[in-house]
């Protein structure tokens, strides 16, 4: 089973920018399609931006051309870069790693953006 770690949340005005990371451990990390989802309170969890195995990359619509989803290999790790981040970015933002049937989840990351 594969176990992840989130880390780069914080406090952040609006228009700034924070680089997340999660770092996976425990399994065969290249094999998986990584995500990251937030959830803000009272919200549904929702998906921001997927990459595959292969480097394929998706984007949910609110965060298209600010945000770039990308894993490095080697280092077991995939990072969520969000710039020009607005109040609404404002969510706890979970790693996934999924391979069936395997579908984990790391302990989230808080990210505040407020002036």
């Amino acid at each position: 089973q594969v176990q992840l770690v989130e880390s780069g949340g914080g406090l952040v005005q609006p228009g700034g920018s924070l680089r997340l990371s999660c770092a996976a451990s425990g399994s065969i990390f290249s094999i998986y399609d990584m995500g990251w989802y937030r959830q803000a309170p009272g919200k549904q969890r929702e998906v921001v931006a997927v990459i595959t195995s292969g480097g394929s990359t998706n984007y949910a619509e609110p965060v298209k051309g600010r945000f770039t989803i990308s894993r490095d290999n080697a280092k077991n790790t995939v990072y969520l870069q969000m710039n020009s981040l607005k109040p609404e970015d404002t969510a706890v933002y979970y790693c996934n790693a999924r391979k069936w049937p395997i579908n984990a989840w790391g302990q989230g990351t808080q990210v505040t953006v407020s002036s």
